[in-house]
């Protein structure tokens, strides 16, 4: 019998990329094989975002485009889950008659009978948040990984409230996830040939805070950093105010630590940061961030901004630009407000229009691509650690990222996946670099290698998907 087709769709965040591929694992159980074609699946799922109005509208389109399929194939199962989901409940089965299925960012554990029931013809709605004493079942491993490099859900929800976020409400309370559980995963991905994880959260400056007898992030960390094979570890996403000296420290004396971090600003106004309940100031924000360059020289830091917020003067978007050019970020995530229903901002009057966001958002995005571009010129000629991942752009390449996340394209052969190589960067792009020569770092004798290839320390970095949560 062959088996059956699961098409699964992603909308958003790391986060949502980490929960689909557990979904797949754990519908693999009943008989199902990821399908890249819709047109040839039994069950199309939508795991999906709902953090700015432009995200959840792209969901229901997707949904209407994909009504005919549902028209053609009766027996085929839909179903939406993630954050539109968690928001909209039975309203979406009501919105969209021809959905089977509706699953909460909490109910992954409950997928795998709400699928049974569809296949029985039984449509459900699961929405519920789960609490701490239920939450074992939240984190079901995903299995059969075979990329050189994993993410690792280490907790999820957020606490903070800040008054435009959607996440309390759509991804609930702060879960910290059991450390003997993270630890145990990450041996697992090891041993199947991951060497770099990346650990995921909400807020993860904040895990094991509220959770009696587990660590805190910073020796979560370097309990990671102790598993063999594991020879790469980033983290995302952090809140400024939870950002420790304890933590700061791991950048400097955990080797296997990227020197990279995403800390989201939103604003460099004093007053617009408090509009926000950000619960740090412009300058304690620019401490932090002092602080992690004293540690770690050259290290990569990327944020979130959100122009035309409700109160945003001209002075204090002028603000913004001067923190932008005073920290000199690799990159950045630049977003026009858009009001959230049931956040506080939403209740907010708003000064500014569409037009005048985009324009703020355009000035700022120009700045901030001289910024990438002197920072990427910098590293031409010099020789950098990549960690290969996969092919690359163009036939005959192989694709990995630097040590600080930049990603460069470079002449290779299938082989090097999974191998670490020095690369000498020839050509530098707005997002992502060009190598040319290579030498091999993990093959035998590579203590010897040739004096041309001696690492120039230069600070290289990304521009990535963090997650798409405001935090």
């Amino acid at each position: 019998m062959n088996a059956k087709q699961l098409y699964m769709e992603t909308f958003g965040c790391q986060m949502n990329v980490n929960d689909s591929e557990r979904i797949v694992t754990m519908l693999a159980d009943l008989g199902y094989r990821a399908t890249s074609q819709a047109s040839n699946a039994d069950m199309i799922l939508l795991n999906t975002c709902s953090v700015r109005g432009g995200a959840e509208e792209k969901v229901y389109k997707r949904l209407a485009n994909l009504r005919p399929l549902k028209k053609a194939k009766p027996a085929l199962i839909m179903g939406v889950g993630g954050c539109v989901a968690q928001q909209e409940g039975n309203e979406l089965l009501q919105k969209f008659p021809w959905l089977d299925l509706v699953f909460g960012t909490h109910n992954l554990h409950l997928l795998v009978d709400m699928v049974r029931d569809a296949e029985n013809g039984e449509r459900r709605c699961e929405t519920a948040f789960i609490d701490n004493e239920q939450r074992l079942d939240l984190f079901p491993p995903a299995k059969g990984n075979s990329r050189v490099s994993s993410f690792v859900t280490v907790m999820q929800g957020c606490d903070n409230f800040c008054s435009y976020c959607i996440v309390p409400y759509v991804r609930g309370r702060e879960i910290s996830r059991r450390s003997a559980e993270i630890i145990a995963e990450v041996r697992q991905l090891a041993d199947s040939g991951v060497q770099e994880v990346v650990l995921l959260g909400q807020n993860v400056n904040s895990y094991g805070l509220k959770t009696e007898g587990e660590p805190n992030f910073a020796r979560l960390i370097r309990m990671v950093a102790e598993i063999e094979g594991i020879l790469r570890i980033r983290f995302t996403t952090s809140h400024p105010k939870d950002m420790s000296d304890e933590l700061i420290a791991c950048f400097g004396d955990v080797a296997k630590l990227c020197g990279q971090i995403h800390l989201p600003v939103q604003s460099g106004s004093d007053s617009v940061l408090a509009l926000m309940n950000r619960g740090y100031t412009r300058a304690s924000y620019l401490d932090r961030i002092r602080a992690l360059k004293a540690v770690r020289p050259g290290i990569a830091i990327t944020a979130d901004i959100i122009v035309g917020f409700p109160g945003e003067g001209e002075e204090d978007f002028e603000q913004t630009l001067s923190l932008v050019e005073d920290v000199r970020y690799s990159d950045l995530f630049i977003f026009a407000y858009s009001p959230r229903p049931g956040t506080r901002a939403a209740d907010l009057v708003e000064e500014l229009g569409r037009e005048q966001k985009v324009q703020r958002l355009e000035r700022l995005l120009e700045l901030q691509k001289r910024i990438t571009r002197e920072i990427s010129e910098s590293l031409l000629g010099t020789c950098q650690p990549v960690l290969v991942e996969g092919e690359g752009k163009h036939h005959g390449q192989v694709s990995g990222r630097l040590e600080s996340g930049r990603i460069v394209n470079f002449p290779g052969d299938p082989g090097l996946i999974g191998s670490l190589v020095e690369v000498r960067i020839v050509k530098a792009y707005q997002n992502s670099l060009l190598g040319g020569k290579y030498y091999d770092l993990t093959a035998e004798g590579a203590e010897e290698k040739p004096e041309s290839f001696a690492v120039v320390q230069v600070p290289c970095f990304k521009r990535g998907n963090p997650l798409e949560d405001q935090t």
